[in-house]
Protein backbone atom coordinates (compact mmCIF):
# COMPACT_ATOMS: atom_id res chain seq x y z
CA UNK A 1 0.00 0.00 0.00
CA UNK A 2 2.92 2.22 1.12
CA UNK A 3 4.71 1.88 -1.82
CA UNK A 4 1.39 2.45 -4.38
CA UNK A 5 0.77 5.54 -2.19
CA UNK A 6 4.39 6.72 -2.55
CA UNK A 7 3.81 5.91 -6.95
CA UNK A 8 0.67 8.33 -6.67
CA UNK A 9 2.59 10.60 -4.83
CA UNK A 10 5.65 10.91 -7.46
CA UNK A 11 2.91 10.85 -10.25
CA UNK A 12 1.26 14.11 -8.98
CA UNK A 13 4.83 15.73 -7.82
CA UNK A 14 5.63 15.10 -11.35
CA UNK A 15 2.46 16.51 -13.27
CA UNK A 16 2.62 19.62 -10.90
CA UNK A 17 6.10 20.70 -11.86
CA UNK A 18 5.88 20.05 -15.35
CA UNK A 19 2.45 21.82 -14.89
CA UNK A 20 4.83 24.62 -13.65
CA UNK A 21 7.26 24.72 -15.64
CA UNK A 22 4.95 25.22 -18.82
CA UNK A 23 2.89 27.99 -16.94
CA UNK A 24 6.21 29.81 -16.33
CA UNK A 25 7.13 29.26 -20.11
CA UNK A 26 4.55 30.98 -21.17
CA UNK A 27 5.24 34.13 -18.96
CA UNK A 28 6.41 36.26 -21.98
CA UNK A 29 3.32 35.04 -23.76
CA UNK A 30 0.41 36.54 -21.54
CA UNK A 31 2.62 39.65 -20.96
CA UNK A 32 3.01 40.31 -24.60
CA UNK A 33 -1.04 40.60 -24.70
CA UNK A 34 -0.61 43.63 -21.82
CA UNK A 35 -0.11 46.94 -22.88
CA UNK A 36 0.95 48.18 -19.53
CA UNK A 37 5.00 48.95 -19.34
CA UNK A 38 7.01 46.19 -17.89
CA UNK A 39 7.41 47.63 -14.14
CA UNK A 40 3.53 47.66 -14.23
CA UNK A 41 3.07 44.02 -15.09
CA UNK A 42 5.42 42.59 -12.70
CA UNK A 43 3.77 45.08 -10.08
CA UNK A 44 0.12 43.29 -10.76
CA UNK A 45 1.60 40.18 -11.35
CA UNK A 46 3.82 40.01 -7.90
CA UNK A 47 0.21 41.48 -6.24
CA UNK A 48 -2.00 38.93 -7.47
CA UNK A 49 0.36 36.46 -7.01
CA UNK A 50 1.56 37.18 -3.38
CA UNK A 51 -1.61 37.31 -2.10
CA UNK A 52 -2.73 34.14 -3.57
CA UNK A 53 -0.05 32.50 -2.07
CA UNK A 54 -0.98 33.96 1.51
CA UNK A 55 -4.54 32.59 0.42
CA UNK A 56 -2.92 28.96 0.26
CA UNK A 57 -0.47 29.32 2.77
CA UNK A 58 -3.44 30.59 5.73
CA UNK A 59 -5.45 27.44 4.49
CA UNK A 60 -2.72 24.89 5.08
CA UNK A 61 -1.88 26.30 8.56
CA UNK A 62 1.58 25.46 8.76
CA UNK A 63 4.89 26.20 11.04
CA UNK A 64 5.99 29.50 9.92
CA UNK A 65 9.70 29.54 10.34
CA UNK A 66 10.51 32.93 8.79
CA UNK A 67 11.50 34.72 11.71
CA UNK A 68 13.48 31.77 13.24
CA UNK A 69 16.69 32.48 11.94
CA UNK A 70 17.15 36.11 11.88
CA UNK A 71 19.99 35.24 9.21
CA UNK A 72 18.28 33.46 6.69
CA UNK A 73 14.84 35.63 7.11
CA UNK A 74 17.47 38.45 6.03
CA UNK A 75 18.71 35.76 3.15
CA UNK A 76 15.13 35.50 2.21
CA UNK A 77 14.42 39.28 1.85
CA UNK A 78 17.61 39.72 -0.36
CA UNK A 79 16.21 36.93 -2.50
CA UNK A 80 12.77 38.35 -3.29
CA UNK A 81 14.31 41.46 -3.81
CA UNK A 82 16.29 40.86 -6.44
CA UNK A 83 13.90 38.59 -7.74
CA UNK A 84 11.75 41.63 -8.13
CA UNK A 85 14.56 43.09 -10.07
CA UNK A 86 15.55 40.25 -12.24
CA UNK A 87 11.44 40.53 -13.17
CA UNK A 88 12.06 44.12 -14.21
CA UNK A 89 14.81 43.86 -16.55
CA UNK A 90 13.56 40.20 -17.85
CA UNK A 91 9.37 41.76 -18.74
CA UNK A 92 11.50 45.22 -20.34
CA UNK A 93 14.03 42.82 -22.29
CA UNK A 94 10.96 41.01 -23.67
CA UNK A 95 9.49 44.46 -24.93
CA UNK A 96 13.06 45.41 -26.19
CA UNK A 97 14.20 42.31 -28.34
CA UNK A 98 11.18 39.19 -27.64
CA UNK A 99 10.45 36.75 -25.76
CA UNK A 100 12.58 33.87 -27.53
CA UNK A 101 16.32 35.97 -27.17
CA UNK A 102 15.05 37.90 -23.78
CA UNK A 103 14.46 33.91 -22.71
CA UNK A 104 17.80 32.61 -23.68
CA UNK A 105 19.76 35.39 -22.26
CA UNK A 106 18.14 35.19 -19.17
CA UNK A 107 18.75 31.50 -18.80
CA UNK A 108 22.71 32.56 -19.00
CA UNK A 109 21.65 33.47 -14.92
CA UNK A 110 21.88 29.42 -14.03
CA UNK A 111 25.65 29.57 -15.16
CA UNK A 112 26.50 32.61 -13.56
CA UNK A 113 25.53 30.54 -10.16
CA UNK A 114 27.76 27.65 -10.97
CA UNK A 115 30.54 30.03 -11.39
CA UNK A 116 30.04 32.01 -7.88
CA UNK A 117 29.44 28.38 -6.37
CA UNK A 118 33.11 27.97 -5.73
CA UNK A 119 33.55 30.74 -3.90
CA UNK A 120 30.30 30.94 -2.68
CA UNK A 121 29.17 27.26 -1.74
CA UNK A 122 32.36 25.96 -1.75
CA UNK A 123 31.93 23.60 -4.33
CA UNK A 124 34.56 22.24 -6.30
CA UNK A 125 34.97 23.62 -10.14
CA UNK A 126 34.88 20.92 -12.19
CA UNK A 127 35.96 20.73 -15.73
CA UNK A 128 32.40 20.05 -16.80
CA UNK A 129 31.08 22.95 -14.99
CA UNK A 130 33.82 24.67 -16.63
CA UNK A 131 33.08 23.56 -20.42
CA UNK A 132 28.99 24.48 -19.50
CA UNK A 133 30.40 28.03 -19.46
CA UNK A 134 32.37 28.01 -21.66
CA UNK A 135 29.48 26.63 -24.35
CA UNK A 136 26.95 29.01 -22.66
CA UNK A 137 29.46 32.03 -23.91
CA UNK A 138 30.00 30.97 -27.26
CA UNK A 139 25.78 30.50 -27.43
CA UNK A 140 25.69 34.23 -25.88
CA UNK A 141 27.77 35.55 -29.27
CA UNK A 142 25.50 33.67 -31.31
CA UNK A 143 22.57 34.56 -30.21
CA UNK A 144 23.43 38.42 -30.26
CA UNK A 145 25.92 38.72 -32.16
CA UNK A 146 23.70 39.78 -35.23
CA UNK A 147 21.32 41.77 -32.71
CA UNK A 148 24.25 43.99 -31.05
CA UNK A 149 23.92 45.76 -34.84
CA UNK A 150 20.49 47.39 -33.85
CA UNK A 151 20.25 49.88 -31.49
CA UNK A 152 16.88 48.92 -29.90
CA UNK A 153 17.92 45.11 -29.48
CA UNK A 154 21.11 45.99 -28.03
CA UNK A 155 19.32 48.00 -24.60
CA UNK A 156 17.10 44.77 -24.82
CA UNK A 157 20.63 42.85 -24.41
CA UNK A 158 21.49 45.03 -21.55
CA UNK A 159 18.08 44.79 -19.77
CA UNK A 160 18.54 40.66 -20.17
CA UNK A 161 22.15 40.38 -19.35
CA UNK A 162 20.81 42.19 -15.84
CA UNK A 163 17.84 39.87 -15.55
CA UNK A 164 20.28 36.74 -15.34
CA UNK A 165 22.77 38.63 -12.96
CA UNK A 166 19.95 39.36 -10.55
CA UNK A 167 18.16 35.70 -10.52
CA UNK A 168 21.91 34.84 -10.20
CA UNK A 169 21.95 37.10 -6.62
CA UNK A 170 17.96 35.29 -6.00
CA UNK A 171 19.43 31.48 -6.34
CA UNK A 172 22.21 32.83 -4.13
CA UNK A 173 20.70 34.22 -1.22
CA UNK A 174 17.89 31.71 -1.61
CA UNK A 175 19.97 28.77 -1.15
CA UNK A 176 21.45 30.75 1.75
CA UNK A 177 18.18 30.94 3.62
CA UNK A 178 17.94 26.86 4.16
CA UNK A 179 15.41 26.68 6.89
CA UNK A 180 12.65 28.29 4.87
CA UNK A 181 11.44 26.25 2.06
CA UNK A 182 8.25 25.08 0.06
CA UNK A 183 5.69 27.42 -0.04
CA UNK A 184 6.14 29.33 3.32
CA UNK A 185 9.72 30.41 1.09
CA UNK A 186 7.90 31.36 -2.39
CA UNK A 187 5.14 32.99 -0.57
CA UNK A 188 7.88 35.47 1.51
CA UNK A 189 9.56 35.64 -1.30
CA UNK A 190 7.38 37.16 -3.85
CA UNK A 191 5.56 39.27 -1.30
CA UNK A 192 9.13 40.78 -1.23
CA UNK A 193 9.42 41.41 -4.97
CA UNK A 194 5.91 43.00 -4.91
CA UNK A 195 7.17 45.39 -2.30
CA UNK A 196 10.04 46.05 -4.34
CA UNK A 197 8.36 46.79 -7.21
CA UNK A 198 5.71 48.78 -5.70
CA UNK A 199 8.31 51.18 -4.24
CA UNK A 200 10.23 51.25 -7.52
CA UNK A 201 7.14 52.51 -9.16
CA UNK A 202 6.03 55.12 -6.46
CA UNK A 203 9.39 56.36 -7.00
CA UNK A 204 9.47 56.54 -10.74
CA UNK A 205 5.65 57.68 -11.13
CA UNK A 206 3.55 58.00 -8.00
CA UNK A 207 1.34 55.15 -6.88
CA UNK A 208 -1.06 55.41 -9.50
CA UNK A 209 -1.42 52.61 -12.09
CA UNK A 210 -3.71 52.63 -14.69
CA UNK A 211 -5.10 49.47 -16.52
CA UNK A 212 -6.84 49.23 -19.48
CA UNK A 213 -10.50 47.00 -20.21
CA UNK A 214 -8.29 44.97 -22.55
CA UNK A 215 -6.08 44.23 -19.65
CA UNK A 216 -7.93 42.66 -17.30
CA UNK A 217 -7.61 39.15 -18.20
CA UNK A 218 -4.10 38.54 -19.18
CA UNK A 219 -3.36 40.62 -16.30
CA UNK A 220 -5.51 37.81 -14.13
CA UNK A 221 -4.01 35.01 -16.14
CA UNK A 222 -0.43 36.06 -15.20
CA UNK A 223 -0.98 36.68 -11.73
CA UNK A 224 -3.41 33.68 -10.64
CA UNK A 225 -2.58 31.27 -12.98
CA UNK A 226 1.18 31.70 -14.25
CA UNK A 227 1.95 32.86 -10.53
CA UNK A 228 0.39 31.89 -8.22
CA UNK A 229 -0.63 28.15 -9.42
CA UNK A 230 3.07 27.72 -10.82
CA UNK A 231 4.46 28.70 -7.77
CA UNK A 232 2.71 26.75 -5.41
CA UNK A 233 2.19 23.77 -8.02
CA UNK A 234 6.44 23.83 -8.15
CA UNK A 235 7.22 24.48 -4.80
CA UNK A 236 4.36 21.83 -3.37
CA UNK A 237 6.48 19.46 -6.03
CA UNK A 238 10.25 19.99 -5.77
CA UNK A 239 10.58 18.08 -2.47
CA UNK A 240 9.22 14.91 -4.17
CA UNK A 241 11.55 14.77 -6.96
CA UNK A 242 15.15 13.63 -6.68
CA UNK A 243 17.50 16.61 -7.55
CA UNK A 244 18.71 15.99 -10.61
CA UNK A 245 15.06 15.27 -12.49
CA UNK A 246 14.55 19.05 -11.11
CA UNK A 247 17.79 20.39 -12.45
CA UNK A 248 17.31 18.68 -15.79
CA UNK A 249 13.51 19.13 -16.25
CA UNK A 250 14.00 23.04 -15.42
CA UNK A 251 15.18 23.73 -18.66
CA UNK A 252 11.43 22.36 -20.01
CA UNK A 253 10.47 26.25 -18.96
CA UNK A 254 12.93 27.81 -21.68
CA UNK A 255 11.93 25.55 -24.19
CA UNK A 256 8.35 26.24 -23.58
CA UNK A 257 9.35 29.74 -24.00
CA UNK A 258 11.09 29.59 -27.36
CA UNK A 259 8.34 27.29 -29.06
CA UNK A 260 5.46 29.20 -27.57
CA UNK A 261 7.21 32.41 -28.85
CA UNK A 262 7.83 31.27 -32.41
CA UNK A 263 4.41 29.39 -32.32
CA UNK A 264 1.80 31.88 -31.33
CA UNK A 265 4.55 34.87 -31.34
CA UNK A 266 5.54 34.21 -34.98
CA UNK A 267 8.73 35.40 -33.91
CA UNK A 268 11.84 34.13 -36.01
CA UNK A 269 15.14 33.29 -35.06
CA UNK A 270 18.04 33.13 -37.43
CA UNK A 271 20.37 29.75 -37.94
CA UNK A 272 22.55 31.03 -35.73
CA UNK A 273 20.85 32.19 -33.07
CA UNK A 274 18.95 28.96 -32.89
CA UNK A 275 22.25 26.77 -32.65
CA UNK A 276 23.14 29.82 -30.01
CA UNK A 277 19.74 29.14 -27.97
CA UNK A 278 21.01 25.15 -28.57
CA UNK A 279 24.23 26.14 -27.07
CA UNK A 280 22.88 28.00 -24.00
CA UNK A 281 20.06 25.49 -22.97
CA UNK A 282 22.60 22.78 -23.30
CA UNK A 283 25.99 24.10 -21.74
CA UNK A 284 23.67 25.00 -19.18
CA UNK A 285 22.39 21.38 -18.37
CA UNK A 286 25.31 19.72 -19.35
CA UNK A 287 26.56 19.59 -16.07
CA UNK A 288 23.42 18.69 -14.50
CA UNK A 289 23.02 15.61 -17.02
CA UNK A 290 26.61 14.55 -17.08
CA UNK A 291 26.92 14.39 -13.59
CA UNK A 292 23.50 12.67 -12.99
CA UNK A 293 25.06 9.66 -15.36
CA UNK A 294 27.66 9.87 -13.47
CA UNK A 295 25.69 9.11 -10.25
CA UNK A 296 23.68 6.08 -12.06
CA UNK A 297 20.84 6.31 -9.53
CA UNK A 298 17.35 8.12 -9.91
CA UNK A 299 17.78 9.02 -6.47
CA UNK A 300 21.05 10.27 -5.96
CA UNK A 301 21.74 12.40 -3.23
CA UNK A 302 24.00 14.71 -4.67
CA UNK A 303 23.55 19.06 -4.36
CA UNK A 304 22.35 20.61 -7.18
CA UNK A 305 24.90 23.17 -8.35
Amino acid sequence: MKGKEMMVKTKNAYFKYITALLLFGSNGIVASYISLTSYEIVFWRTLIGSLFLILVFALSKPKVKFLKNKSHCLYLVISGIAMGASWIFLYEAYAQMGVSIATLTYYCGPVIVIILSPFIFREKMTSVKLFGFLTVIIGMVCVNGQALSQGRTSWGLIYGIFSAITYAVMVVFNKKAASITGLENAMYQLIMSFITVAVFIGLKQGVSVHIMQGDFIPILLLGVVNTGVGCYFYFSSIGSLPVQTVSICGYLEPLSALVFSVVILNEKLSFVQIAGGVLILGGAAFGELFRSIRCGKRYCKDNAA
